[in-house]
Order: C-alpha cells, then sequence, then structure tokens
C-alpha cells in the first residue's frame, strides 16, 4: 500500500511560481512512476506530467512543456513538480497518483493509489 500527501499550493500571481510536493508512504514507492493531474472547476481531471520510477524519464502535456519540471528523490519518498511561469489557466486542483509502470501514464486507470488533492490558484 502507498499513502500519497500533496502539499505546496496556494494562490500566486501569474507569472510567478509554485513547487509542489507529493509525499508518500510505503517502502516500494521507489518502484512506481508518478503522474500529476489537475482539475479545474467545470472540468475533467487531466493529464499534466509523470516521472518513471527512477527518475530517469520524464513527459509532460503540451501546455506545461518548458514551465513544469517534474523531479523526484526516493530517498525522502517524494516526487515534486515545479510549476513556472504560471498563468491563470493553471488554475486548478493538482493530484498525484502513482502506479506500476505499465499502461499509458496519461491515463487514471494506469495509476492506483492517488494524493487528496493541493489547489493552486493563478491570478492575473
Amino acid at each position: 500500500q502507498v499513502q500519497l500527501g500533496e502539499s505546496g499550493g496556494g494562490l500566486v500571481q501569474a507569472g510567478g511560481s509554485l513547487r509542489l510536493s507529493c509525499a508518500a508512504s510505503g517502502r516500494t514507492f521507489n518502484s512506481y512512476r508518478v503522474g500529476w493531474f489537475r482539475q479545474a472547476p467545470g472540468s475533467e481531471r487531466e493529464f499534466v506530467g509523470h516521472i518513471s520510477w527512477s527518475g530517469g524519464r520524464t513527459y509532460y502535456t503540451d501546455s506545461v512543456k518548458g514551465r513544469y519540471t517534474i523531479s523526484r528523490d526516493n530517498v525522502k519518498n517524494t516526487v515534486y513538480l515545479q510549476m513556472n511561469s504560471l498563468k491563470p489557466e493553471d488554475t486548478a486542483v493538482y493530484y498525484c497518483a502513482a502506479g506500476f509502470d505499465v499502461g499509458d501514464y496519461r491515463r487514471f486507470s494506469s495509476y492506483d493509489y492517488w494524493g487528496q488533492g493541493t489547489q493552486v490558484t493563478v491570478s492575473s
């Protein structure tokens, strides 16, 4: 079992930065890939980015490429989402999710464990 908890959300002005953390419990966390998703009010949850279990591979949705960076520290059982040059349209609840490295990393069903989410609000 893995339990995930996000932190680091908040209110920031457009152009600013935030770093989200996804802290995990469980000895096997470093066996899991981790995805970040977000859900804006009235919208479906969407894929943001993903990092492989080793941290050697990352993928991002087009709208955040060049602005967001995912990294992980398997000693600390934590994955980070560094968000720069934030835009009002980045406003959403951000979730991290973990699962074995099989299947399409962009699909919700490829992840077995989810955090409770953290709110990110970007003001114009």
